[in-house]
């Protein structure tokens, strides 16, 4: 036994059943901070242990901790970190070619089974670009192509593998894509399958739903017969009904890609029939039914384009949508459905709201607290709050301003860009593709 004791002894001298040495306290003060859930703060502290956030207030009554590592950011902008309800980063990555082409599984218009989770990519570029603009918590969904499109995927923008960038470690990790409209009529139409009209798409996302509901009862029957009968067999598992089923009880978020207004009353009557929890995602034509929409209290996360084209079913959209939507009474988000709107540039999306009449402090919300609302995530990001996660951005100047830089982005206390950095520079200001220009530059593992 002697030899056994040597060996731990050894170990545990080299570290190896060592506990992790406690990270530093964080101390961020003098910027202008905008917690979001209250008043900005001008000259403000924020104190950061562990990855959470332990205080934060005026500079004059939040003491700093003795040891602390104490940054000075007088003349700065301290937002939460954005918080993006529909992304393609890392399941379309960069570049843009068919071997990186995994958003859209067009073998067959139902897809529940699918997970992003198996398909994102740690390494794309846009991820780091998103960073880049302030992104630390994204979903990322399967395209819009399939009447149910597959399982999306919650994540802080960190990491080298997926398991490492998940929000949700254990149980249901994401919501489900669903869309109608022209997408998936395109899709299938145009090879004469269905569906071909908006009438098929319904009745193709019913008859899963149904389906779920059978699968569900059986399970239940199952259940209540082994508590008589140790023996019983359970059904058989369908790995395309688990998710759905998910969605009925409550577990599992439903993004719906919809854009024209009677394509949103029939998500919203699909979500009255089934019962389940519903964000509208893209809404293009929300403003005119916002009424409706308000009075079911469903969440819209909308995007702003300033070159809008290419689909007649968004042909009248409007700046305005956001404004509209929020006056009638509706939680409203703002996403940038990367690669259409690039995440470098996701506060000029805010910016465009606010010049579209709505106000600086509730379009910096629609960035940060109701997205992360939508995704059930408010407990723990998108507003800066003591025991809430250190994600955070340092601007240079006011958020909305076209001439403020994103400096610095945090998740849970880690720097993960910063300006200064030759190498995250290029993610900035040109992209991945700026790479070749710096041949001696090496990045850091």
């Amino acid at each position: 036994m002697r030899w056994i004791t040597c060996l731990v002894l050894m170990a545990i001298g080299l570290g190896f059943g060592a506990l992790p040495a406690p990270k530093p306290i964080l101390v961020l003060t003098g910027a202008k901070i905008f917690p979001v859930s209250a008043p900005p703060i001008e000259k403000g502290t924020l104190i950061i242990r562990e990855g959470k956030i332990e205080a934060i207030g005026s500079a004059a009554s939040v003491p700093i901790p003795e040891g602390a590592r104490v940054i000075h950011l007088e003349g700065k902008v301290i937002i939460p970190g954005l918080v993006d309800t529909h992304s393609h980063i890392g399941i379309y990555p960069s570049p843009m070619v068919p071997a990186h082409a995994d958003g859209n599984e067009m073998t067959g218009p139902v897809q529940s089974a699918l997970r992003a989770l198996d398909a994102v990519w740690p390494d794309d570029p846009r991820i780091r670009m998103a960073r880049a603009g302030g992104v630390t918590t994204a979903n990322i969904m399967p395209g819009s192509g399939n009447v149910m499109g597959g399982q999306t995927i919650y994540v802080k923008l960190r990491g080298h593998t997926v398991e490492e960038m998940l929000i949700l470690k254990n149980g249901v990790s994401g919501g489900m894509k669903m869309a109608n409209g022209e997408n998936p009529k395109r899709s299938y139409g145009s090879r004469n399958q269905a569906p071909a009209t908006r009438m098929a798409i319904t009745a193709l996302q019913r008859k899963q739903f149904l389906r779920a509901q059978q699968y569900l009862q059986k399970w239940e029957a199952y259940r209540k017969k082994r508590k008589k009968d140790p023996s019983a067999q359970p059904p058989a598992r369908d790995l395309d009904l688990e998710p759905v089923v998910e969605i009925l009880q409550g577990k599992r978020i439903v993004h719906f890609h919809t854009h024209r207004a009677d394509d949103i009353m029939t998500a919203m009557r699909l979500a009255e029939e089934f019962g389940f929890k519903l964000v509208l995602q893209h809404v293009t034509e929300g403003y005119k039914v916002a009424g409706e929409i308000a009075r079911r209290h469903i969440p819209c996360s909308i995007i702003l384009v300033d070159a809008p084209g290419g689909k007649l079913e968004a042909l009248h959209l409007r700046f305005e949508n956001a404004l509209l939507l929020y006056k009638a009474g509706v939680k409203v988000a703002l996403h940038t459905d990367d690669f259409i709107n690039d995440s470098r540039f996701f506060l000029r999306e805010g910016a465009l709201a606010v010049r579209a009449g709505v106000s600086e402090s509730e379009a910096l919300k629609m960035l940060t607290l109701n997205p992360a609302e939508m995704l059930g995530l408010e407990d723990r990001i998108g507003s800066l709050e003591p025991s809430k996660d250190a994600d955070l951005v340092v601007l240079s100047g006011p958020p909305f301003s076209v001439y403020t830089h994103v400096l610095q982005t945090y998740i849970e206390g880690e720097k993960v860009f910063d300006r200064s950095n030759p190498i995250d520079l290029r993610y900035a200001t040109g992209g991945f593709a700026v790479r070749e220009r710096y041949p001696t530059l090496e990045e850091k593992p």
